[in-house]
């Protein structure tokens, strides 16, 4: 079976790592299905450039035979390619179909897009969208405003645990506390390793002043100097759909302007959750009409 080990640095973009605990020969069942899917997930980071063989088995920690024989399973299904010149794996187009048929639901960019670039625009700092991966959040899509000086402390495809950065711990408070601490749990060995500026009790206090205070603040942590706020997205059963989020240089994330660019972000969510509940709303319908 295969547990969160860390998030690792590949080519610049922070990965989601499953590592193994148990014996590396070829499985069946259960774990054969939990070591393709880790592959699987790691090979969806290469998006655009592709993945090598190498990062496979450094990010997975399987051995080369059992990654050639997985990845050759994926192949054969269609949710991975192997481009015959570079040798580097894609994503497949049974991959596509799977995440265009999940779109009704999860289709958050799609829906976002206009209000990220409406942010950014408004604001004339980098606005975020961000949506919830297992224990992380994931960046699908940042936005440059025109302001000159920009934070690079998130990129589009990056991820980093529950709780770290606004849109990340503005994700983690929304949810109930019970889960909360099941998601502090399961990080804090990626935390200790990784983010030393962070620990859970840490985030226990993060958490219940975003609550109390209606928005998520990064005073900094992760890159000095860069600061964000970020609200959540819910769906209407109220579940937590992501969040939009905001990053800008220290001096201008200061009070009464962190509050001004919260009250953009609150605007555009519910904006956002409103047409997510039409989305929904319309896929139940046909659906009940086929």
């Amino acid at each position: 079976m295969f547990k969160v080990q860390k998030f690792l640095q590949i080519k610049g973009v922070t990965v989601h790592i499953m590592k193994s605990l148990d014996d590396p020969t070829p499985a069946s069942g259960s774990q054969a299905v939990d070591r393709a899917l880790a592959l699987l997930q790691i090979t969806s980071h290469g998006a655009g450039r592709g993945v090598a063989l190498s990062e496979l088995i450094a990010a997975s920690s399987l051995g080369k035979p059992t990654v050639r024989r997985l990845m050759l399973a994926l192949i054969a299904r269609g949710l991975v390619e192997q481009d015959g010149a570079t040798r580097l794996y894609h994503l497949g187009e049974e991959s596509y179909v799977l995440g265009t048929l999940a779109t009704p639901r999860h289709g958050l960019l799609e829906i976002a897009a206009d209000a990220v670039v409406r942010l950014a625009k408004a604001s004339g700092d980098t606005a975020f969208v961000n949506m919830r991966r297992g224990s992380a959040a994931v960046c699908l899509h940042r936005e440059e405003g025109a302001f000159p000086i920009r934070t690079h402390a998130l990129e589009t495809g990056a991820q980093h645990p529950l709780g770290i950065g606004a849109g990340s711990l503005a994700i983690l408070s929304a949810l109930p506390d019970a889960e909360v601490e099941l998601l502090l749990a399961d990080n804090a060995d990626t935390l200790a390793a990784d983010y030393p500026n962070y620990n859970a009790d840490l985030l226990r206090r993060d958490v219940a002043t975003t609550r109390e205070r209606g928005f998520a603040l990064n005073p900094g942590r992760i890159v000095a100097g860069s600061w964000g706020v970020g609200v959540a997205l819910r769906r209407p059963d109220g579940s937590v759909a992501g969040a939009m989020s905001i990053a800008a240089i220290e001096n201008r994330m200061q009070p009464p302007r962190d509050a001004e660019l919260a009250a953009l972000l609150t605007s555009e969510a519910r904006d956002i959750e409103l047409r997510l509940a039409r989305r929904m709303r319309q896929t139940a319908l046909q659906e009940d009409l086929r």
